[in-house]
């Protein structure tokens, strides 16, 4: 008995410190050298299964539209406009690959990449194709979708 209780109490630990996580919000995402961004946008770890749905669904991400990714040959009419990334696992690091999903323009300038997990400093947004402004911006991806599309980056590696 005594040992479902220390399970038990482990789990509602585990559980608390999950619930204590707080999630970076877009405007306070801080970014380092070479637009790297080494803190967790979240607290919890990415999942790669997720982050490679994230990856290929066109509702979410969508990274297959501009990307090539080998490994994923089973995904029809991969794009050829950014780098193919096969290895990108092991070209850059975790910080660096949150850096580039998260707003690659400040690793790469003038990047054509969208900026995943932004919501200020657009030119003009507008509300859809209505021609009004803007109400709210949220961004593209979730920061725990951004967490997951790292640790699927971080599993490509040759």
């Amino acid at each position: 008995m005594t040992r479902k209780i220390a399970l038990c109490a482990a789990a509602c630990l585990f559980a608390a410190g999950l619930a204590q996580a707080e999630t970076i919000p877009p405007g306070k995402v801080v970014f380092g050298d070479g637009g790297a961004v080494s803190e967790s946008l979240t607290g919890v770890p990415g999942d790669a299964a997720r982050g490679e749905k994230v990856f290929v669904t066109k509702s979410e991400g969508n990274c297959v539209a501009c990307h090539q990714v080998p490994v994923l040959s089973k995904v029809q009419f991969q794009g050829n406009i950014g780098p193919v990334l096969e290895d990108v696992g092991n070209t850059y690091t975790a910080a660096q690959l949150r850096g580039i999903v998260t707003d690659a323009k400040h690793t790469f300038e003038g990047s054509m990449m969208p900026s995943f997990y932004k919501v200020s400093g657009y030119i003009r947004p507008g509300d859809g194709f209505t021609g009004k402004a803007a109400k709210e911006i949220k961004p593209l991806l979730t920061a725990q979708q951004v967490e997951d599309v790292v640790a699927f980056l971080q599993t490509l590696k040759q």
